[in-house]
């Protein structure tokens, strides 16, 4: 009866929110990376270095990694429902007046303030999953979470290609003007919606049994009760202990991965296909991201099903490393294209199990905090990721993977506890 009860309840919750909150980072991806698309244009309209435009991207950072942390704790003070809205409309709005942007400054400006606008919604949607999730079932709801990042790309790709294509010109305006207002306002609509979609806590699910209401309640909190008796109490210092840092210098070297790819694999897939129009460019660069939402779900499940998070993070990592590694050496465009799915699928990959990991030992506030200072310090490597590419090449993106590999395989397992709650399967972390 208790697992009838489980299944019918996680399943309801499953239903009413992975779908809404895929449909939030859908619009968040697009927003973020779509200047990467842009930059096939905008880069020499704008009269911008190849330097310039890649500091540019990562400048984005500077504001995210500054309001991070203070935003996923007002966060939990003022409530999920309302501050993601928030966040949703003044990025949205941020992202379509990117289309004003008129020389190097204003450029840099508009990143900065899109990275301030944006700041709290990825770690904030992790911290909300962690309330309505048990532990053994995250890893695949982060994972179907996640799939976003691969279907904003597959859609937002060949979408932004053709925007870029047909709008050319359209009312005076450059396609790349047209591809961020297009893109940005209807952000700003659905951030109005998660007003009336999304809940707080299950406490507010008035949309489940009483039954079921009071299992999840009952649930959560004696996962909560758990993580505070193995691992102290609720508090913000939490954040500051050895296994907070290792993670972030794990997520490190991912941030670097998937912001230098955001920035470059557009440009990266044209210097293969170089007759191909904007729309194929899209199309093509949608390859990685449809891999990666293969993988990232059976990565994901079968992380959950065997209770293994360190081999599971470890291997995405060295599929990463080694599909960089297939496009540097790539004598031939298909063998490259080839390397970017390869290396799109690893990196997306890690990113499910990885985020098992902060809830497992960090509760209240200072799960809250901890988890957006570890998004937030690691994604330093997102500020320097397309630079780091466009100085130093596509060896030095699969050599930092080899890196993030070596550090998980050699320091997970003995720095994350088992968890108790699972019900006698073997967790090896």
């Amino acid at each position: 009866m208790t697992h009838d009860l489980e299944r019918t309840t996680l399943r309801a919750v499953a239903r009413r929110i992975v779908p809404f909150v895929c449909l939030l980072y859908v619009l968040n991806i697009l927003d973020r990376a779509n200047v990467g698309f842009a930059r096939l244009a905008m880069q020499d309209d704008l009269g911008l270095s190849k330097a310039a435009f890649d500091l540019g991207y990562g400048m984005f950072y500077l504001g995210y990694i500054l309001f991070e942390v203070p935003s996923n704790l007002l966060m939990k003070r003022i409530g999920a429902r309302i501050w993601i809205a928030r966040i949703m409309v003044s990025w949205g709005l941020v992202s379509a007046a990117t289309m004003f942007a008129q020389d190097v400054w204003t450029f840099y400006a508009l990143r900065v303030l899109l990275g301030v606008a944006e700041a709290g919604f990825f770690p904030g949607i992790i911290y909300y999953l962690s309330n309505w999730f048990p532990d053994r079932e995250r890893a695949k709801m982060t994972a179907f979470f996640m799939l976003a990042i691969g279907a904003s790309n597959v859609l937002g790709n060949p979408v932004s290609g053709w925007i870029m294509d047909e709008f050319n010109g359209a009312s005076g305006l450059y396609g790349w003007q047209w591809l961020f207002l297009l893109e940005g306002i209807p952000t700003a609509v659905v951030g109005v919606a998660v007003l009336f979609v999304l809940k707080d806590s299950p406490r507010d699910a008035h949309w489940l049994t009483d039954e079921q209401r009071e299992w999840l309640i009952r649930r959560m909190a004696e996962e909560e009760r758990v993580r505070r008796h193995q691992h102290g109490p609720d508090r913000w210092q939490a954040m500051l202990q050895p296994r907070v840092w290792l993670l972030i210098a794990i997520y490190f070297t991912v941030a670097v991965g998937t912001n230098a790819g955001g920035a470059y694999f557009p440009t990266l897939v044209r210097e293969q296909y170089q007759q191909a129009t904007h729309f194929q460019i899209g199309l093509l660069t949608a390859l990685p991201h449809l891999c990666a939402i293969i993988a990232m779900v059976l990565v994901g499940i079968n992380s959950d099903r065997t209770g293994d998070r360190r081999w599971h993070l470890t291997g995405s990592a060295l599929a990463a490393a080694a599909g960089w590694g297939l496009v540097a050496w790539g004598p031939v465009p298909a063998v490259a294209l080839t390397g970017l799915c390869v290396a799109q699928a690893g990196m997306m990959s890690m990113l499910p199990v990885f985020w098992t990991l902060p809830s497992a030992f960090l509760s209240g506030a200072a799960a809250a905090g901890g988890i957006a200072l570890i998004n937030s310090v690691a994604n330093i490597g997102g500020f320097f990721g397309a630079t780091i590419l466009g100085q130093l090449g596509l060896w030095a993106m699969a050599g930092i993977l080899l890196g993030g590999a070596v550090l998980t395989a050699a320091t997970i397992r003995s720095s994350f506890p088992t968890h108790p709650l699972r019900g006698g399967h073997r967790h090896d972390q």
